[in-house]
């Protein structure tokens, strides 16, 4: 009696060793990704563009992790109001906002904003918009900062203007 494997569970269980490879090769090669595109020294940060278009910022809203988009057309940050109902953050009143999509109608908030830099914003109003699909940084925390953005990167100059 032969105790030798089948030839077709030896071919299956090659291609999927070398499916697991290729899936964490890309993983990798993500997460070096990520952290190329955010880059901090001597109070500077340094935002690259990424491949959806967006400068990302990585931060924290009540000590919850998210990932903003930096918006300089906005002139409110805004959050997605299921991830406010998650955060169970106290909505203090309703508002209407001018997206690029028309008028929406949303909630007003606060929550205290952190982002990877050491920028900390305490008690921002925020907007939770139903139908948003990611929280935007919008200028109620860019204006306050010293930036500016060249050829697909976003330059934020830390000062005394960094913690609020």
């Amino acid at each position: 009696m032969s105790h030798e494997l089948p030839g077709s569970f030896k071919i299956v269980t090659g291609w999927l060793l070398l499916g697991l490879a290729v899936f964490l090769g890309i993983q990798w090669w993500l997460r070096e990704q990520q952290q190329t595109r955010f880059h901090v020294e001597s109070g500077v940060i340094e935002i690259q563009r990424g491949s959806d278009g967006h400068y990302h910022w990585p931060g924290t809203i009540n000590g919850h992790a998210v990932d903003f988009l930096v918006d300089t057309g906005a002139s409110g940050t805004a959050i997605p109001a299921a991830l406010a109902r998650e955060l169970r953050l106290t909505m203090t009143g309703e508002v209407e906002s001018n997206t690029a999509g028309g008028v929406v109608h949303g909630q007003e908030t606060r929550a205290d904003v952190t982002l990877q830099g050491g920028v900390h914003a305490e008690r921002l109003r925020i907007t939770a918009l139903p139908g948003l699909d990611a929280p935007l940084l919008g200028m109620n925390v860019l204006g306050r900062l010293h930036w500016r953005q060249r050829d697909g990167l976003l330059t934020i100059e830390l000062g005394s203007s960094s913690s609020h």
